[in-house]
């Protein structure tokens, strides 16, 4: 068994973002959306800091996706609490990356991530 504390955080990290990738895949498929916790769950990531880690990862494969010129995947993840809109870091690294100059919530932000959804 391996006694590496790195090497078994590392094995884990891949594998909930593995079941991630996958479950986002499906929700793209099915043309829905999910919440983060949802998403959290469905990927089995273990605590602590469950969310901030998927945001992380999200924030990451925003990036990829934008390099990529593909859709945005990280637009199908949003926030229970926000009215179906992702979360602020969503919009806020939108706006780093030159795709949005707008506030994180309201009307603006709304048809901004409709817009990503079409």
């Amino acid at each position: 068994m391996d006694q590496n504390p790195d090497i078994s955080e590392q094995r884990s990290e891949a594998i909930w973002q593995h079941r991630a990738e996958m479950a986002l895949a499906s929700v793209i498929a099915a043309d829905r959306l999910i919440t983060y916790a949802e998403l959290a769950d469905a990927a089995s990531i273990p605590p602590p800091h469950r969310i901030h880690r998927l945001t992380l990862w999200l924030e990451t494969s925003l990036v990829a996706d934008h390099q990529a010129g593909a859709k945005l995947r990280a637009a199908r993840v949003i926030s229970r609490n926000r009215g179906g809109i992702p979360a602020p870091g969503f919009f806020i690294k939108c706006r780093e990356l030159g795709l949005y100059d707008g506030p994180t919530d309201g009307p603006l932000a709304q048809a901004f991530h409709l817009n990503l959804l079409g």
